[in-house]
């Protein structure tokens, strides 16, 4: 079945989900990393400490890992922070807008009452290897592991491309799949250009561990510097367990020359002016751990696909982290190109793989969707942060918009499902 045979290089989250869905449904798939493989020791250590990043997962996500057999992994791992209500609210202005639980109807069943769940990346990456190692799917996943691509050949839209990997082996793929993350390689030498917007800001990223417990609610201060982000963690240790929910995962979205003169300071320092620039929202910080920082900017692919060619995840978009919405991004993009995938070799008589008419349908979906997104967060970004953001007719429009929305139910309850995803 050489002309159904997929080759994803990159085996991050949305990589390996995409195998596990192409296996699963008995289609040959090839899947590359240039990382080296984790036996299960090596897991654990990395899953021994609590990482202060963290995935807000939407249902639509959770769904398609339990799709794939991996959720129920994450769950037996203990290692989930489920979350029932977002709140977002801004610190000099009026209004709040709080979604889930408390705002809902309880009549109305369209709000679920879990939102999502926040999971650290490595915890999801153990649950996708485990799955990926499994004899169910085996016998139609290749793994290599270690391996760069050094050169793409396309062969033409009959053939596809030959890959040539760094130990000089070569595999000739119908379709190839660019899932190596914002500095594709995939992309730059299919000569696919980038759109992007650099926001001029930094996050500062680290785990805290609050005074108040956060109740099962990621919350999203809006200040005039930029997002700052509470995010509920999974209680690793007994003593954490004992009393729960009182760590969570911080990014802090500051100006980059603001960000990175913080990062040089004391932890004690930093975990202070944290807990001020939330108005001690979950009172004093007792331990902060894992403080790093990152630049933020926003990228999309000028096309995600090209002759026997696609692009998914952040190969093919990266939007500002202020929603938290990056990975489940990805993962759609997972969940509509498999279904385009399967849907058209259905059709064709099992004759026809990874068409150009397929390809271009996947970015019809997809492309329009994620562009949305990514202008809509960054026009939130300009419309709570900078120096236009604090001029007052801004700010009346700001502070009046969150006060009527906060006060539509109809509306707070259409956010509250497109946040589930589903």
């Amino acid at each position: 079945m050489k002309n159904n045979h997929t080759l994803i290089i990159g085996s991050g989250i949305v990589g390996a989900t995409l195998a596990l869905k192409l296996a699963q449904a008995k289609m040959p798939v090839t899947l590359v990393d240039a990382r080296p493989a984790r036996d299960e020791l090596a897991w654990q250590g990395v899953l021994s400490k609590r990482d202060a990043r963290v995935y807000a997962l939407s249902l639509a996500s959770i769904n398609l890992l339990k799709d794939v057999g991996a959720w129920q992994k994450i769950t037996s791992s203990e290692r989930k922070a489920d979350y029932s209500q977002m709140q977002v609210w801004q610190l000099n202005g009026r209004g709040e807008l709080l979604f889930g639980e408390s705002s809902a109807d309880p009549s109305n069943s369209v709000i679920p009452q879990m939102l999502g769940s926040m999971v650290e990346p490595a915890v999801i990456e153990h649950a996708l290897w485990q799955r990926l190692c499994e004899d169910d799917v085996s016998d139609y996943l290749t793994i290599i592991a270690g391996q760069k691509v050094t050169n793409m050949d396309w062969l033409g839209a009959q053939q596809g491309y030959r890959v040539t990997l760094d130990n000089h082996t070569t595999i000739d793929a119908a379709l190839l799949v660019g899932a190596d993350g914002r500095g594709s390689f995939v992309r730059k030498q299919a000569a696919i250009g980038l759109d992007t917007l650099d926001y001029n800001q930094t996050a500062i990223c680290c785990a805290i561990h609050t005074e108040k417990p956060h109740q099962a609610t990621a919350r999203q201060a809006m200040l005039p510097t930029g997002t700052l982000a509470l995010l509920p963690l999974a209680d690793i240790t007994d003593e954490d367990k004992a009393d729960p929910q009182h760590w969570q995962s911080i990014v802090w979205t500051l100006p980059r020359n603001q960000a990175l003169a913080l990062i040089e300071e004391d932890d004690r320092v930093i975990a202070d002016k944290l807990a001020a620039a939330c108005h001690y929202e979950l009172g004093a910080i007792s331990q902060i751990e894992s403080i790093a920082s990152f630049p933020l900017t926003a990228q999309q692919a000028k096309s995600y696909v090209a002759d026997n060619l696609v692009l998914i995840g952040d190969a093919a978009h990266g939007v500002h982290p202020l929603a938290g919405q990056g990975l489940n991004l990805g993962m759609l993009d997972v969940q509509v190109l498999s279904e385009q995938l399967a849907h058209d070799f259905t059709r064709s008589g099992g004759t026809i793989w990874g068409s150009n008419q397929t390809l271009r349908s996947y970015e019809r979906l997809r492309r329009p969707h994620n562009s949305l997104m990514m202008h809509s967060f960054s026009a939130l970004n300009w419309l709570f942060a900078g120096s236009l953001a604090q001029l007052r007719p801004v700010q009346q429009i700001r502070n009046e918009g969150m006060y009527r929305v906060g006060k539509m139910k109809p509306l707070m309850r259409l956010f509250a499902k497109q946040a589930s995803g589903v």
